[in-house]
């Protein structure tokens, strides 16, 4: 279970400290999909990486399954989201020098991968689709292409907490179609808590969970 509590955020400027999360609080389950709307700059990436465990908040408490990343030393958090928590981001983030399948194994490099896990790779970039680009570099496939290598290393270990931030948004209409499918579909399959943040109101809708961001404040989204 994912567990956030009375969460705020602020950054210090010149003028003062500059408020961003404040009282921000909501639990979801494993099965639980849930979509975050806002604004563009009403802090949506910023809690989404505070669950994610990226950055810390100014107070208040964030826990998955009981644990709490930033309880833990930087070592341990990095481990903790390494194996706990998948990050899909609107721009792929794959590694241009490493094939596909390279690029899917990558969160598994802390132990070297058995082929247990390497077949696992190739499940996942069979259910994507990708089965015939093991061996092709980013550069050669299309942008939609690249963020379902993406999705899949997001999966490869299984983590409890899948977190999105816009992974539909560079993508033209059909590739973005394809990407809600795939992301709900493997999210079925692997029972984990599902926490996207989106401009994309058929994304936001295919959630049976959906909030809204504005003001600092998150609440139930309007029906």
């Amino acid at each position: 279970m994912l567990e956030v509590s009375q969460l705020t955020k602020t950054y210090p400027t010149v003028r003062g400290p500059l408020p961003i999360l404040t009282d921000v609080s909501f639990s979801l389950s494993r099965g639980d999909a849930a979509s975050i709307m806002g604004p563009s700059g009403s802090g949506k990436s910023t809690l989404l990486y505070i669950v994610g465990g990226l950055e810390p908040p100014t107070s208040g408490k964030v826990t998955l399954d009981g644990a709490d990343p930033f309880a833990l030393d930087e070592q341990k958090q990095a481990a903790f989201r390494n194996s706990q928590v998948g990050f899909v981001f609107q721009d792929h983030l794959l590694l241009p020098q490493c094939t596909v399948l390279e690029n899917v194994l990558v969160p598994t490099l802390v132990n070297a991968p058995d082929a247990a896990v390497t077949d696992r790779a190739r499940l996942l970039l069979e259910q994507v689709g990708l089965q015939d680009r093991l061996d092709h570099r980013p550069a050669e496939l299309s942008g939609g292409e690249r963020q379902r290598v993406a999705l899949a290393r997001a999966l490869i270990r299984k983590p409890p907490l899948v977190v999105c931030d816009e992974p539909t948004g560079n993508l033209d209409r059909r590739s973005a179609e394809t990407i809600t499918s795939l992301l709900f579909e493997l999210h079925e399959q692997q029972n984990n808590v599902l926490l996207v943040v989106t401009h994309n109101p058929e994304l936001a809708g295919r959630c049976p969970i959906r909030y809204r961001l504005d003001n600092q404040k998150l609440a139930p989204a309007p029906a």
